[in-house]
């Protein structure tokens, strides 16, 4: 059989724990293959171990693999195989692009050698493509990027030089509508491309079916979008979050977003914010969180007026206001387990002692459905989707009255964002989190109390139209 194929992979931790396998994974010339499963079910972990390109901590000890029928052995024949012949885009795409390099530097990157020009040429073209203006772009540094702007400059320096195999690990996370057809026309093209091979491992099975020739599934197969489940009360009484004509430019000194943002979110309600990629939303949440310098306009927490920068804030306003990023990976310190990366806001932030903040990081591995033996393990031995709700219970573990969430379900299966949503429906209710959300999905917006969109136009937020929970 030509194009990719993987048999009887095994890969395990330090400790010899299986943590997938023995698994095939074949994807055949021209054709296009979908991965899905549960998150932490291994989907990444098989494909970076074919690869060779498995994070320190996991080994193959198992499998064969063969492309265009000739063997590919592991070592250092794979990695040189993969440099040659493979893109690929990780769960992590901003925490992958060198923070020193402009976005074109890092898209020349998935260029082979030729005359500067041409590659150039071929690196602003799927720039534009992917809906970016390489003009404007091209000098920037990630740290100046949106979340879905880092996402697609990612994506770029993947296929920008037409891999034999390509390897996307869950591309549609960050980004609106318009982007993902985008995506989905670029997958098309290689669809029955002579020599071309590709693997896409994704939570959203729309997305897959829209794309794929063959689904593979690892485990259970993820249940339907996160519905929205019993309300919890929508906000009552005075706001415990209020912009007052709060104006952002984007990082790095680039143009204005947003020119004036006036809004009140009360205890227990949710407050969901959509729009195009690259509008604000995000730079909105952080300059919220103190992380991200307003040109105007202040933030009010409780009533009080909260300091521009987070290193202002003092111990009551850090513990009050707590925010969940696009990217865990760069968030989490890659030494700490995840326990104490959990037990250090609850004894530093809200002053429990030490038995407190073990018991609380044990209940909130359980709430946010994680296994247990999580807590023993550092960032890096787990997958994206583990990461993502280790960060959610971080921020949880300080009990903010306030949560800013930026795409916090997007790496997440079904099954797994229901669980966290659900988790925060309960504390809405209990204990009054107000929570205020970016996110690009229609299902998760339609469990909000009020849906707001950037208006790019105007640089401000609006009311969305009514929203519904299919995807």
């Amino acid at each position: 059989m030509s194009g990719y194929e993987v048999t009887g992979l095994h890969v395990v931790d330090r400790s010899g724990r299986t943590i997938v396998g023995p698994v095939d994974l074949d994807a055949p010339a021209g054709g296009v293959v979908a991965v899905m499963g549960a998150s932490g079910g291994g989907k990444t972990s098989a494909v970076l171990g074919a690869l060779d390109a498995l994070p320190p901590g996991l080994r193959r000890v198992g499998g064969r693999v063969r492309w265009e029928g000739s063997l590919v052995p592991p070592g250092r024949a794979a990695r040189r195989w993969r440099r040659e012949c493979a893109g690929l885009l990780g769960q992590d795409p901003a925490s992958d692009l060198h923070p020193l390099r402009t976005v074109r530097g890092l898209v020349l990157e998935g260029l082979p050698g030729g005359p500067r020009r041409r590659r150039v040429e071929a690196a602003h073209r799927i720039l534009g493509r992917l809906g970016l203006d390489a003009a404007e772009v091209a000098h920037r540094r990630p740290h100046e990027l949106s979340g879905g702007q880092a996402q697609r400059v990612a994506l770029a320096r993947a296929i920008v030089g037409d891999p034999a195999l390509l390897v996307l690990d869950e591309p549609t996370s960050g980004l609106d509508p318009a982007t993902l057809e985008r995506v989905i026309e670029v997958l098309a093209d290689r669809r029955g491309a002579a020599g071309r091979a590709t693997i896409v491992i994704t939570h959203d099975r729309a997305f897959a079916e829209r794309v794929a020739d063959t689904v593979v599934v690892f485990g259970e197969v993820p249940p339907g979008p996160p519905l929205p489940a019993d309300a919890a009360p929508g906000g009552e009484g005075a706001a415990v979050l209020e912009l007052r004509s709060l104006a952002v430019d984007a990082p790095g000194g680039g143009p204005a977003l947003l020119g004036g943002v006036d809004l009140a979110v009360s205890p227990g309600e949710f407050v969901a914010v959509v729009g195009p990629s690259g509008s604000g939303k995000s730079t909105l949440l952080r300059a919220v969180a103190g992380l991200h310098p307003p040109r105007a306009g202040t933030v009010t927490v409780a009533g009080a007026e909260a300091p521009a920068a987070v290193a202002d804030r003092g111990r009551d306003l850090l513990r009050a206001v707590q925010f969940v990023g696009q990217d865990p990976m760069g968030a989490l310190h890659p030494s700490h387990r995840v326990g104490a990366v959990l037990a250090r806001p609850a004894r530093l932030l809200s002053g429990a002692s030490r038995e407190e903040a073990r018991d609380r990081a044990v209940a909130l591995i359980a709430e946010v459905g994680l296994p247990a033996d999580v807590i023993d393990r550092p960032p890096g031995g787990l997958s994206g989707g583990q990461r993502q709700r280790v960060a959610i219970a971080r921020a949880l573990a300080a009990d903010p009255d306030v949560l800013l969430a930026d795409e916090v379900t997007s790496a997440l299966d079904a099954r797994s964002a229901r669980t966290v949503l659900d988790l925060l429906d309960a504390l809405r209710a209990e204990r009054g989190l107000a929570v205020l959300l970016v996110t690009h999905d229609r299902a998760v917006a339609a469990r909000a109390d009020r849906v707001l969109t950037v208006d790019p136009e105007r640089r401000t937020l609006l009311p969305a139209p009514a929203v519904s929970g299919a995807r």
